[in-house]
């Protein structure tokens, strides 16, 4: 079976979220002998990019409405990623160091999937199915189903996996002509709330859709994304799989970023040893309990909450926790929490901005990790946490509602229903006092240590779902 993956993002080669970790490691888990398995992101100016071989196997000029753009695609040649990589390089669009928040975005992923079905279309052979990620690709089904330009693919089964509902990629129909030709009459299929949706556009249009884990699905039916109705229209053709991890990148027995290595035999000494060394770095105190927060800086992720969470807890907990915050994103909350650097120095820490290596010492250093998100598709920091031994203290959604079970409910972490202060707050008392007790404390990190998320499961879903599209492809 030969398999695209195509989307915005792809670990190492460009990450702002999940996102990347999934394309990342999602390919690598399908390609054996039986499928060969390609990736599609746009060239960025990123490490990755500069530092590795590519060579062009294609060349061509894609058309935007009135617009021609120069376009090749580059492979890299080593494989190194487990699977076939290919970035879509369009100079005068992506030859920038940052993947989103330009005026031109639009624009931007546009042409990308533009010049992915036009190098589709110009190969000896065609795939056997496109696995679509979030809306950055999600004009690819309605393209490949509608533009005349494409019949030669529009049989080709297609999938879009929804990693996000809240970003949807949305813009006036002042911009349709950018869209190759077709015809009008099909018009509904891109529409949505009087504009074009290309997350909608995808949901219609695609022959299956998934989310990032069964709860997520649930929500989406019901929640303030402005799709309910349509994801109630395709609840048919719609399935919820929980992401897994790559194990072979989240592992504290060999993770070459930590200071020492560790496996369930020796995680006491091994979580010591890098929290020393987490805290000599943040001048914080080893001997206390460390609470951390990895992610985005975005009300959607809680982090609002942060600043009164840190304030609350180490004024009710004076010298007794440490609290280490690492993220970026909006810029008062950033500047909330770099104010409070004065107020508790020797308790509380900050780092501002994403460091990959920081993130994996943060997770084996810390004794808990904090998720109080608001909306969490799936969250993949429960299960890295999980993996190094620290537990989780998560709002019950979306995907952290299908990993996370309470510790008093014989489970793996710590629970609570709303994204407020007072509920994290409580979370952190009960954490505090779980933390004095050393036996149940290590018996809840080593189950967690034990825990399966990986993708070798997961994958195999995706297969079958394959298998499953193309079969009723080829009956009708």
């Amino acid at each position: 079976m030969e398999i695209f993956h195509i989307g915005a993002e792809c670990y190492p080669v460009a990450k702002v979220g999940g996102l990347a970790d999934v394309i990342g490691s999602l390919p690598k888990y399908q390609s054996n002998e039986e499928n060969s398995v390609r990736v599609v992101i746009p060239s960025y100016q990123t490490a990755f990019r500069s530092e590795n071989d590519f060579e062009c196997v294609h060349w061509g000029k894609l058309k935007l409405g009135n617009f021609n753009f120069p376009f090749s695609v580059l492979k890299e040649t080593s494989n190194k990623l487990g699977f076939e990589l290919y970035l879509i390089e369009i100079p005068e669009l992506f030859d920038r160091p940052n993947i989103y928040n330009y005026r031109d975005d639009i624009e931007r992923f546009l042409s990308f999937q533009i010049a992915t079905l036009d190098w589709i279309l110009g190969r000896s052979s065609i795939p056997d199915i496109i696995h679509c990620h979030d809306h950055h690709t999600g004009l690819i089904p309605f393209m490949k189903k509608y533009c005349p330009k494409y019949d030669k693919l529009k049989d080709i089964p297609t999938l879009i996996t929804i990693h996000n509902g809240l970003y949807q990629g949305i813009f006036t129909f002042n911009k349709l002509y950018y869209l190759p030709e077709f015809d009008l009459i099909n018009i509904k299929e891109l529409e949505w709330g009087n504009c074009i949706n290309s997350l909608a556009a995808a949901i219609k249009c695609s022959d299956e859709v998934t989310t990032v884990s069964p709860s997520y699905l649930n929500e989406l039916n019901h929640s303030d994304n402005g799709l309910e109705t349509l994801f109630q229209q395709v609840r048919h053709k719609s399935k919820g799989i929980l992401n897994g991890i790559d194990i072979d990148v989240w592992d504290p027995n060999k993770d070459p970023m930590l200071e020492i290595n560790y496996s369930t035999a020796t995680m006491d000494e091994g979580k010591l040893k890098n929290k020393e060394e987490l805290c000599a770095h943040f001048n914080m105190d080893p001997t206390k309990p460390l609470f951390s927060f990895i992610g985005r800086l975005y009300n959607e992720k809680g982090a609002d909450l942060l600043p009164k969470v840190v304030s609350s807890a180490l004024t009710t907990f004076k010298g007794e926790i440490n609290i280490l915050i690492l993220g970026y994103g909006d810029v008062e909350i950033e500047n909330q929490l770099k104010q409070l650097l004065s107020v508790y120095n020797g308790n509380y820490n900050t780092f501002i901005g994403y460091n990959e290596e920081l993130a994996h010492k943060t997770y084996a250093s810390s004794d808990f990790i904090l998720i109080p998100s608001r909306v969490e598709p799936c969250g993949l920091n429960q299960m890295y946490a999980l993996r190094y031994g620290t537990i989780p203290i998560v709002r019950k959604t979306g995907g952290l509602k299908d990993t996370i079970v309470d510790f008093e409910d014989n489970g793996n972490g710590i629970c609570h229903d709303q994204a407020s202060v007072e509920d994290v707050c409580d979370s952190i008392q009960r954490a505090v006092d779980l933390y004095k007790n050393k036996e149940n404390i290590n018996q809840i990190r080593i189950k967690g240590m034990n825990t399966d998320h990986s993708w070798k499961n997961v994958s195999q879903e995706y297969l079958e779902l394959y298998n499953l599209i193309i079969a009723k492809t080829y009956e009708s």
